[in-house]
């Protein structure tokens, strides 16, 4: 395994999930008495789990077809649209 690679991904999802609508749904959850606090935390983490490991597969699949840089040119430019729409809208 590379150390690296996993640090960058940590640090790359990590960021990207705190404060979005996912985390703020757990958060919600987590403040209902009726929910057992372990019961929120394994079902937000099975749940990022399995997000994940469909977006591995399908990355892996889609990479045999189309250029990573493209996929990467893609992305970037998809960020780029969603803050330019984030920051007209606001």
């Amino acid at each position: 395994m590379n150390l690296r690679t996993i640090f960058t991904v940590f640090v790359m999802v990590f960021l990207a999930e705190l404060g979005d609508k996912t985390q703020l749904a757990t958060f919600l959850y987590s403040t209902d008495s009726r929910n057992p606090r372990l019961a929120v935390f394994v079902g937000a983490a099975a749940a990022l789990v399995l997000a994940t490991a469909i977006a591995v597969l399908v990355g892996g699949l889609v990479s045999r077809h189309v250029n990573p840089r493209y996929l990467s040119w893609a992305a970037g430019i998809g960020f780029i649209f969603i803050g330019i729409w984030t920051l007209a809208r606001a």
